[in-house]
């Protein structure tokens, strides 16, 4: 099943629907499409084009949001994917200040690391090992990193998402 980029009449990124939805959204004259998937749909009396990226004919109001979710995901997607002490590819997250000793799993304390990485450092402090983090990890704020923590982002929707401060590296 696909899913498609809901964008707000401003083009503020809402949300990710499946493509069923964003058709009959499209269909009932509630969305436009704004990008095809390139996938389309046969039935008895023609054919339709599955959208990729919809927006919303009316602006919707949106309530105030909380903090973007602590994920696995997110934790992923806000460090790009690579490990924070050796910049290798990923594999687990770590707590920068050891739970053990009394660190928190909040978004200033989990980072991405790979398995080799997370393995030497154990329960040990960064200053025990001589380490010391490329970046401080922060918790990622807009509408577009509730889109990014939640699963998989298609390539496709990234000129949508980078005015709201995404980039390719993050994705």
């Amino acid at each position: 099943m696909n899913r498609t980029l809901v964008l707000n009449a401003t083009y503020e990124p809402l949300g990710v629907v499946t493509d069923r939805r964003a058709l009959i959204l499209v269909l009932n004259n509630r969305a436009t499409m704004i990008e095809s998937s390139g996938t389309v749909l046969h039935f008895a009396t023609g054919q339709l084009e599955l959208p990729l990226v919809i927006r919303l004919n009316k602006f919707v109001k949106i309530p105030y949001r909380h903090a973007v979710p602590l994920s696995r995901r997110a934790i992923f997607a806000r460090d790009g994917g690579r490990c924070v002490y050796c910049h290798a590819p990923a594999t687990s997250i770590d707590h920068v200040i050891p739970r053990s000793r009394g660190g928190g799993h909040n978004w200033e304390n989990v980072v991405s690391a790979c398995h080799k990485c997370n393995h030497v450092k154990a329960d040990k402090p960064l200053k025990e090992l001589g380490w010391r983090l490329r970046s401080l990890p922060r918790e990622p704020v807009g509408a577009a990193w509730r889109i990014l923590g939640t699963g998989r982002t298609e390539s496709r929707w990234l000129p949508y998402l980078e005015p709201f401060g995404v980039s390719a590296a993050t994705a």
